[in-house]
């Protein structure tokens, strides 16, 4: 197994850590370890990705799995943060649905042998997502923080939805292609 293999299984691996820091109130400063445990797996996926190219270490196993790796960590974030009313619950769903979208698409595009890459707003909309997060678990006293999380809460979920639009209309050619 080679290393970005080995960084994508770490991801997956350092989730249930994050959720029990971020989830039990008795773990003394836990969202300080969630959000240091979070920042580090947020950085495996740029690096197993950066390496494997970089290196010619791609494999099927890491296209398989380095997506999968990602919509856990995020989602699993996501859901927690819900429990802990630091954000809406629609806010998630649709953030949500838009994963189940864009992979359910894949898979059809996958099926008649055509692969897409990620676009630019996609890539724009998961780093904001991931500062969100990351703002959102480290829970800032002040009505300016507060701001802050509103701003960056429509400002992910405004680039969801117009990364969703921009991957279905750049791609609609996919939903009519025949094997």
């Amino acid at each position: 197994m080679n290393l970005p293999n080995k960084l994508t299984i770490l991801r997956v691996i350092m989730i249930p850590f994050f959720l029990v820091a971020l989830l039990v109130e008795s773990i003394p400063y836990g969202n300080w370890i969630a959000v240091s445990i979070f920042i580090i797996a947020s950085l495996t996926d740029t690096l197993d990705g950066q390496i494997a190219r970089k290196y010619n270490l791609v494999t099927n196993f890491g296209k398989f799995m380095d997506p999968i790796a990602d919509k856990l960590l995020v989602c699993s974030a996501l859901i927690a943060l819900i429990e802990l009313d630091r954000i809406s619950a629609w806010v998630v769903i649709i953030i949500i649905g838009r994963e189940f979208i864009v992979n359910g698409f894949r898979l059809v595009a996958s099926d008649n042998g055509v692969v897409i890459a990620a676009g630019w707003w996609g890539k724009i909309k998961t780093v904001v997502q991931m500062i969100m997060i990351i703002v959102l678990i480290c829970n800032f006293e002040g009505d300016i923080f507060v701001i802050i999380e509103n701003i960056l809460i429509y400002a992910a979920l405004a680039l969801t939805i117009i990364s969703l639009l921009d991957y279905l209309i750049k791609n609609r050619a996919v939903l009519s292609e025949k094997k």
